[in-house]
């Protein structure tokens, strides 16, 4: 079974062409018995604690999206319950970039890291991982408010704007995380690592759209929580998924505070526990803050300051029209007047002008190889935008054969009108024939000689945002990072440790005989002593059967020692002994 992603998730399906190149295959047999023993330890960990701490009912939540204690999900039944909520699931390779993530919440699919954790990291992975994306944001996925503002943040991100920095960012994160979670890590090459990152992350200057985004993002999605600052409840798939953190959050040292959108001014630090979290009342509050945080971005202000942005951005954006005409490209220059009002924009490089998200015909970025300028703004002593012209008013406008506009900014547009572009009453593109375009100074920007001008119409440029308008159109596959994920290679001995966490379930799911358990400890004290999951699976399997009372006692007793002897185990076995005797099956029903 190679367990493919499943298009016939109804949301799945309606996803475009440019975040459909970032799914991978689950390919479900790769994850080794240990792997599966690692999700059920981390599983039954999260319920043990997480049903007193979690805002919603865990294992009624993990149910409704398809997942169980047992077993790493596979994507297709995620996909089949997720589909009965409107939601659906894909599998991806580690990070993606945040635009794109951005945009898979809006179209109400969860992206989900195939890979698991190694167990050298089970508390916490700065790696996105299955366990981290299944079993943190999946099971609150069913609360209709939470999923509300999760696909509403989605679309709000995917036309946040980003600084060229921010994907430098995305890149040393991403390489950070892959080297951590590598299994022959190089030491210098994580240090080398960490210092790139640190280095960059210091030297961001001012933040984008996307970075502030980023950290209202982390402080609800990923580390939020829900009610009194007294006692709150966890909600934040970062904690929900970190068996470490989502204790050690709750206590007094890390400070809590209301949730508002002073949350933009806390930057955050994915490779450390936080210094403090942030409390929301209620979901619609987190819904009100990014509303006041979205009435501040470029596609809702548009104007000057937000053609700025995309210049800085040195990415394609999208610049709109009060006509609606959008146009897509790089944008390299603007004009301004003495008041800040624009007076053209330019772009460099393959441009695409579009209406409503779809690419107008013969406008794509063939045909504007070269870039793309035109005016902004009011003819000069017009009583009356120049989209909302009729013919008439436009035949008016021509002395002779030749057509003369000149702008209140002094732009003179002079040529012969071919064609006129309208969509919803409104005039959205002139093409001129034989047009000389000139500025007031009679620096000229364009020339007969050059060809057909495409003249751009609309008093104010009154959105910019992230991407191409016609993404599909507009062919615009996102970089994806040429940094994979390290595939695992097993030695002949790390394949016999597999074997026995095989049998060790095989006889647990199969109620078979305990027997044979002497045999499999006897193997891992002589063979694997670094192991310790693999005893506390077989400790959980005799506990307090008289028959094997001697046995029972034994591995006790090597735990213990192992437990005061290992620092780095010392609490996971503790963890792992108190769930033995505090079992969480019987609660699964409930």
């Amino acid at each position: 079974m190679s367990h493919f992603n499943d298009f016939s998730n109804p949301q799945v399906a309606k996803l475009p062409n440019h975040l459909k190149q970032f799914i991978v295959n689950q390919n479900y047999e790769k994850y080794t018995p240990i792997d599966q023993a690692v999700w059920r330890y981390v599983m039954r960990q999260n319920y043990s604690y997480l049903k007193n701490v979690a805002y919603y009912p865990y294992i009624k939540g993990l149910q409704r999206a398809g997942l169980s204690i047992e077993h790493i999900p596979d994507l297709q039944t995620m996909n089949d319950n997720l589909g009965k909520i409107g939601w659906g699931a894909v599998t991806v390779d580690g990070f993606i970039p945040p635009a794109a993530f951005m945009e898979y919440q809006a179209y109400r699919v969860l992206v989900i890291a195939a890979d698991i954790r190694q167990i050298n990291h089970i508390e916490y992975t700065p790696a996105p991982d299955i366990i981290h994306e299944s079993a943190g944001h999946a099971p609150i996925i069913a609360d209709a408010d939470y999923n509300n503002y999760l696909s509403y943040f989605g679309s709000i991100g995917a036309k946040a704007m980003f600084s060229a920095k921010d994907f430098e960012l995305y890149e040393a994160i991403r390489k950070l995380s892959i080297l951590k979670e590598a299994s022959n890590a190089d030491e210098m090459e994580i240090a080398k690592a960490e210092k790139n990152l640190r280095y960059i992350s210091e030297n961001m200057g001012e933040p984008s759209e996307m970075a502030l985004l980023g950290r209202l993002h982390w402080w609800t999605v990923e580390y939020g929580l829900i009610g009194t600052l007294e006692e709150p409840k966890i909600y934040g798939a970062g904690l929900l998924s970190s068996i470490g953190e989502s204790a050690s959050c709750m206590q007094n040292d890390v400070e809590k505070l209301w949730y508002s959108i002073d949350a933009i001014n806390h930057q955050y630090d994915i490779t450390k526990p936080q210094p403090q979290l942030f409390v929301t009342p209620t979901f619609q509050n987190l819904i009100d803050v990014l509303e006041q945080f979205a009435d501040t971005m470029a596609f809702r202000r548009g104007g000057s300051e937000s053609v700025l942005k995309a210049i800085a951005c040195k990415n394609v954006a999208t610049a709109v029209y009060s006509s609606g005409l959008q146009v897509s490209g790089v944008f390299t220059d603007m004009g301004i007047n003495t008041t800040d009002e624009l007076t053209f924009i330019k772009t460099n490089g393959p441009s695409a002008l579009a209406f409503e998200n779809n690419q107008l015909n013969n406008h794509g970025k063939n045909y504007h190889s070269d870039g793309f300028s035109s005016p902004v703004g009011r003819l000069k002593d017009a009583v009356k935008s120049l989209e909302d012209y009729t013919d008439p008013e436009i035949a008016a406008l021509v002395t002779g054969d030749k057509t003369n506009l000149t702008f209140q900014s002094g732009i003179h547009v002079q040529g012969k009108i071919t064609n006129l572009l309208r969509k919803n009453g409104k005039l959205l593109l002139i093409t001129f024939e034989d047009c000389t375009v000139t500025e007031s100074n009679n620096n000229i920007l364009f020339r007969p000689e050059w060809g057909t001008y495409d003249m751009a119409v609309g008093s104010k440029i009154i959105s910019v945002f992230n991407g191409a308008a016609d993404k599909d159109a507009y062919e615009e596959i996102s970089p994806v990072s040429t940094e994979k994920t390290h595939q695992l290679q097993y030695d002949e001995k790390t394949k016999n440790l597999h074997n026995l966490y095989k049998r060790v379930r095989e006889i647990r799911e199969n109620n078979e005989s305990l027997d044979e358990l002497n045999d499999i400890f006897d193997k891992l004290k002589k063979q694997h002593r670094h192991d310790w999951l693999c005893t506390l699976e077989i400790l959980e399997l005799i506990d307090q059967k008289p028959r094997y009372a001697r046995l029972e006692k034994e591995l006790m007793v090597y735990l213990e020692i192992k437990a005061a002897r290992e620092a780095d185990h010392h609490k996971l076995i503790l963890d792992g002994l108190h769930v033995i005797k505090h079992p969480v099956s019987q609660l699964l029903s409930n």
